[in-house]
C-alpha cells in the first residue's frame, strides 16, 4: 500500500485579518468626530494635590497685565528680549506660567505666544489643588 504525504500549506490566510482590520478602521473613524465634543475646564485649578514644579524660569502674569520674570517687573514689548537673554546665559530652560484667573484667555496666549518666539520649548502652566469642598 502506498500512503500519501499530507503536504501542509505554507501560506497564512490573511483574508479574515485584513476583513477585521477594516471593520476597526471604519469603526474608529466613525467615532473619533465624536470624541471631539467640548466640555468644560476650569483651568486654574488641579484636583491632584501632589504637583511638583521643576526648575526653572517662572513668568507671572497679573489680574492688570502686569509681567513678571522671576519677580522683576517687564514690560510686555520687551519680554521676548529678556527671555531670549536668560536662555543664552542658562541654556534651555523650562518656563512655568504663572496666571491670575481674572486674566483673559487671549492675553495669556500671547505671553505663552511671546515665550515660544524667545526658543523656549518647554512650557507649563502652574496650578493650585483644588480646594476639599
Amino acid at each position: 500500500m502506498r500512503r500519501n504525504r499530507y503536504n501542509g500549506i505554507s501560506e497564512i490566510n490573511v483574508t479574515n485579518l485584513v476583513d477585521v482590520t477594516m471593520v476597526l478602521l471604519i469603526i474608529f473613524m466613525i467615532t473619533a468626530p465624536l470624541m471631539r465634543s467640548g466640555m468644560q475646564v476650569d483651568l486654574p485649578e488641579s484636583k491632584t494635590t501632589d504637583l511638583k514644579q521643576k526648575e526653572g524660569i517662572i513668568v507671572t502674569l497679573k489680574k492688570d497685565g502686569i509681567i513678571l520674570v522671576d519677580e522683576k517687573t517687564v514690560p510686555a514689548d520687551q519680554l521676548v528680549t529678556v527671555l531670549s537673554r536668560m536662555v543664552a546665559a542658562q541654556g534651555d530652560q523650562t518656563v512655568l506660567l504663572h496666571a491670575d484667573k481674572a486674566v483673559p484667555y487671549g492675553n495669556v496666549i500671547s505671553v505663552m505666544d511671546d515665550i515660544k518666539q524667545a526658543g523656549i520649548n518647554h512650557l507649563g502652566l502652574v496650578l493650585i489643588p483644588e480646594k476639599d469642598r
